[in-house]
């Protein structure tokens, strides 16, 4: 049975920070491959969150509460659970500083602490956010509201945002966009409402392969997209969102109005990461894209948003990363070569109307990996197949194989140098 960690429960063999999906699928594998091993995560949240489930709620499929339980319900059986937040690593010393003012020992680190989703850095959000018309599916609380405000909206602007990259779930954005215009359009109530889809970037999704299925239905929708503007200020009384546009010769700055906008704020590393020596140039974990291990310090292994590598930050990349972190750091505390690769593997089921999905899968430099069968993934097509995924077994397979160490589909690859 999970247990608090004991006041003396200063050092252990396998230390974990977080408690999100990386860290808890992490120390499941561990503990099906050494039961006897010394585990310990620390976290401080007391609910634990199935975030891809955030987006069916802002289009009126899950209930919100489906998409969380206790902590202590995930954690597993026999890890110590540090209920505390992590606050700097000292990774010269192999120490862990809490919040609290302890420290925490250890042979073997892995680090997994989310990101930040940065609202402050958009003038006047946090003042609007949940009221005026201003929401986003990226938070448990506003998720419902935005399934409120689809509900309601008759006519009128509907502005959907996407923020530089890198961000979790690229394609939650659109997402959002798609499973209201298909509510509208089912409503009869599309053609009064203008829709608008202002993305930081240059494209409409990051792998080319999939882009012709979007734009499909972002012409279905008459979705107007405007590349290049980055959301900078909101005016939630006035319904005004402000967007910084680029340039060649710089940036500009332009005004619409709306009656629905919904966010997806900057995001970027924990402070406490970025400002140790695990991070990299930009703040991220510094990690050897293959092993997961970092750059460094050997000692070191990192998975999920707080990573460096080039992957989608996605639940599904995190399903493939934690056998990799569990296989390469029992190789690493016997003194063997680490064994296991991690291929870039993520996955994004861009939720394009309500029933049907396109499930992007890919790798490493955009190289298509699919892992479904074809009824499920269909190439770049949208499918029921991939619905049905998404509705009704990825949530299963994330409490009950995922967070318990079941490695279904999530079989690591063997090193470069392994391979036939």
């Amino acid at each position: 049975m999970t247990h608090a960690a004991s006041p003396d429960a200063s050092r252990h063999r396998v230390l974990i920070i977080g408690g999100g999906a990386g860290g808890i699928a992490v120390a499941a594998s561990l503990r099906k491959r050494r039961r006897d091993l010394d585990i310990a995560i620390i976290e401080p949240a007391e609910m634990h969150s199935y975030q891809p489930g955030w987006t069916l709620v802002g289009g009126g499929v899950f209930a919100p509460e489906v998409t969380r339980r206790p902590m202590a319900e995930v954690m597993p059986s026999g890890v110590t659970w540090h209920h505390a937040r992590g606050a700097g690593v000292d990774a010269a010393r192999r120490l862990v500083r809490l919040e609290d003012g302890r420290e925490l020992g250890y042979e073997r680190l892995v680090v997994a602490p989310g990101l930040v989703l940065d609202w402050g850095a958009i003038e006047g959000l946090e003042a609007t956010l949940g009221r005026h018309g201003v929401t986003s599916n990226y938070r448990y609380d506003l998720a419902p509201y935005t399934w409120s405000l689809v509900q309601s909206l008759g006519q009128g602007k509907a502005l959907f945002t996407q923020p530089p990259m890198p961000i979790k779930c690229a394609g939650a954005p659109q997402k959002a966009m798609y499973l209201a215009c298909d509510h509208w359009r089912r409503q009869g109530r599309l053609a009064r409402i203008d829709v608008t889809f202002c993305n930081a970037g240059e494209v409409l999704f990051g792998v080319a392969d999939y882009v012709p299925a979007l734009e499909h239905y972002v012409a279905r929708y008459g979705i107007e997209t405007a590349f290049k503007e980055r959301l900078v200020g909101v005016d939630g009384p006035s319904r005004t969102a402000c967007f910084a546009v680029a340039e060649d010769d710089g940036e500009r700055q332009v005004e619409r109005p709306f009656d629905l906008l919904h966010v997806v704020p900057p995001q970027r590393a924990p402070a406490f990461i970025a400002a140790s020596s695990l991070a990299n140039d930009a703040g991220w974990l510094e990690l050897d894209p293959e092993t997961l291990q970092h750059l460094r310090h050997p000692e070191v292994f990192g998975l999920g948003d707080a990573s460096g590598t080039p992957n989608a930050k996605t639940a599904a990349a995190v399903r493939k990363q934690a056998p990799v972190v569990a296989e390469n750091l029992l190789a690493s505390l016997a003194g063997q070569p680490l064994p296991a690769a991690y291929l870039g593997y993520g996955s994004c089921p861009l939720t394009v109307e309500r029933g049907r999905i396109v499930l992007a899968e890919f790798g490493y430099g955009g190289k298509l990996q699919p892992s479904f069968p074809t009824w499920v993934n269909d190439g770049t097509r949208a499918t029921r197949g991939a619905w049905w995924l998404k509705a009704k077994q990825l949530p299963w397979l994330y409490w009950n194989g995922m967070l318990k160490g079941r490695e279904w589909l999530a079989k690591p690859a063997p090193r470069a140098a392994e391979r036939p």
